[in-house]
């Protein structure tokens, strides 16, 4: 009895900060996009340090060109959007560092992307960052939790898969 119990339990994945800072709701991001979880459900992190890692062992589903943001697929499905700052996009690359590629295969902690919060600053863009499940078919429920948080250290995302 106990055996099939288990068995029937969902699976579930804890992601953790890929950031360190403070996590906060995505209703605090100023763009509605991602406030209003157009783009996905998650949180926002404010940065203190500028370097972004893999919250799980994954695949970089997408990098886009300008190194601002990243999508990383874990092997549930599960793909996680980073976007770092909002509007940054328009600073061309200016101030981001990419460490992987699109079809990279990475392991958690491992840095993704560094960026110079204080060039985002002085171009005159936030700097939060939401951290938002891109494709939420994959996630019966989510928990999402706030406050100061290390990267790849303290979760910020509970997940159980559909």
């Amino acid at each position: 009895m106990l055996g099939k119990l288990f068995k029937s339990k969902k699976a579930m994945l804890e992601i953790v900060s890929p950031l360190t800072g403070k996590a906060v709701q995505l209703a605090e991001v100023p763009d509605e996009a991602f406030a209003g979880k157009h783009m996905g459900d998650g949180v926002a992190i404010e940065p203190t340090v500028g370097k972004l890692i893999a919250p799980f062992d994954g695949t970089i589903a997408h990098v886009i060109h300008t190194n601002h943001a990243v999508i990383i697929e874990h092997e549930s499905g599960i793909q996680l959007l980073a976007h770092i700052g909002i509007n940054t996009v328009a600073m061309q690359g200016e101030g981001f560092t990419g460490h992987v590629q699109t079809g990279d295969t990475v392991k958690a902690g491992q840095t993704l992307i560094e960026f110079d919060i204080d060039k985002i600053k002085a171009a005159g863009y936030p700097v939060i960052t939401p951290v938002i499940i891109a494709n939420g078919e994959t996630v019966a429920e989510m928990e999402t939790l706030f406050g100061d948080v290390l990267s790849g250290d303290t979760t910020v995302i509970r997940a159980v898969l559909a």
